[in-house]
């Protein structure tokens, strides 16, 4: 499609020789005799350049430039002069101008700037659109009340600089709430760099992070900048922080306290200004006990914990983490999104999900790639999801023997406070006094484990 570029200028000669210039070149011109008539064509038909000549009758270049950006701060403005000065060019970028150039003007110079605006508008609508998709493939979904507790926390610690310490089982999303925090955060325009402190082999992972210096060690060909490093600024996350190693803790732990790093092979330190958050599928104080984690490091860590949920305490978010997951496979792939039924929805949200919203989002793929209707109902899932046989907030009574520790305690758990409720008549404040917690914790636990009058009085 052709661009289409306004020329704003109150000479009628000027206006004919850039008409010429770009209609022969292919483009589509409009044409303005003045700044106010200009803004009043950019608003109705919206013009991919503007060429807007400084010195007119009435309201000049640069005050037709100001009201412009005030109602549209992406449009390329390209500033054309009779007696162009170094401080009047100055002025008019600085007011947001794209370039400026001096009458006469030469085609090929006029040819070069539309060139160049034309890319530059490109690129940054294509940085915006990669940008959207990545936030919609970062996107945290649900409106359960467990995960609005880590919005909450998320709010209140993505303002800050103190490091945020991820606690939850693998596949919950961690990696998620720490791109929620870094988006959220004062550091949002500089890097977020990620490290997989678990994927990186014990003999790199210093190398990786803190970065090396040529001929450090056998293999350092080149010098490598490290994870802290290119962070700068910025937010670095140490996924499963508990499989490092103690020399490494120790080094992350400096980075915490001082602020510098070393490269390997270099006796030079590098002050760095990087905000840590920190995740882990382990028990850190299971670690410390065994003395697999040091306890400063940990507690540097955890100025803000924040626990993530597992999806089976938010299972009334399946139904729309499958929509969402439904609509990013079907828009990443062009094509046409299938619909779950109402009973299949149903079944996956009683499903036993050990993976979680990871293994919830690889079960939507693949139901989407292999079932050839425009429908995925209960038939199509019996092969692939696994089900859980007792109820979804575990069940006072019947089903299938808990797993694990977890599931034994939550069972346990839901089984006290039915019958404590049941005892006192329903009463919720009479129950919280006789158990020993607050009314608010009761609340939390009864929409926890699903617990009502109707269907466990």
């Amino acid at each position: 499609m052709k661009a289409r570029i306004l020329v704003v200028d109150d000479e009628a000669e000027i206006r004919r020789s850039v008409r010429m210039i770009l209609e022969y070149e292919g483009y589509d011109v409009l044409e303005a005799s003045s700044g106010p008539e200009g803004i009043a064509m950019i608003e109705r038909d919206t013009p991919d350049l503007v060429f807007l000549d400084i010195k007119m009758p009435g309201l000049d270049g640069l005050e037709a430039l100001q009201k412009i950006r005030q109602t549209n701060e992406t449009l390329p403005v390209v500033i054309i002069s009779g007696h162009g000065t170094v401080s009047t060019a100055v002025e008019a970028t600085k007011l947001g101008a794209f370039d400026f150039i001096e009458k006469p003007l030469a085609s090929e110079r006029v040819l070069v700037t539309i060139r160049n605006a034309l890319d530059s508008t490109r690129l940054q609508d294509e940085n915006r659109t990669l940008k959207r998709a990545a936030e919609s493939r970062h996107q945290m979904v649900g409106e359960s009340a467990a995960l609005r507790q880590v919005w909450d926390a998320i709010k209140r610690a993505a303002p800050t600089n103190a490091t945020v310490l991820l606690l939850g089982e693998s596949g919950v999303g961690k990696e998620l709430i720490a791109r929620a925090i870094h988006r959220n955060s004062l550091r949002s325009r500089e890097r977020f760099v990620q490290v997989n402190c678990a994927a990186i082999p014990e003999e790199l992972i210093e190398s990786e992070l803190f970065g090396h210096e040529k001929g450090s060690f056998t293999g350092a060909t080149e010098k490598q900048i490290g994870k802290f490093e290119q962070g700068d600024r910025g937010t670095i996350f140490l996924d499963e922080i508990g499989d490092m190693s103690a020399k490494t803790q120790a080094k992350v732990l400096r980075v915490l306290q001082e602020g510098e790093v070393e490269r390997l092979g270099s006796a030079r330190t590098i002050k760095v200004d990087v905000r840590v958050i920190a995740a882990t599928n382990k028990d850190l104080e299971s670690e410390l006990e065994k003395g697999n984690f040091r306890e400063d490091l940990y507690f540097r860590l955890s100025v803000i914990p924040i626990r993530v949920p597992p999806l089976r305490d938010r299972r009334e978010d399946i139904p729309a983490l499958v929509r969402h997951f439904v609509d990013l496979f079907s828009r990443e792939n062009n094509r046409r999104p299938q619909r779950f039924t109402p009973a299949a929805l149903d079944f996956l949200q009683k499903a036993r999900w050990k993976g979680n919203v990871r293994e919830l989002r690889n079960t939507v793929e693949r139901l989407l790639i292999m079932t050839p209707g425009d429908s995925i109902d209960v038939d199509d899932l019996r092969d692939v999801v696994r089900h859980d046989a007792k109820p979804a907030a575990g069940g006072d009574g019947g089903g299938e023997r808990p797993g694990t520790l977890r599931e034994f305690k939550e069972s346990a758990e839901r089984k006290f406070l039915v019958e404590k409720l049941r005892e006192n008549g329903w009463n919720i404040s009479k129950t919280a006094e006789v158990i020993g917690t607050p009314r608010s914790n009761l609340y939390k636990k009864l929409e926890q484990y699903a617990i009502t009058q109707e269907s466990d009085g």
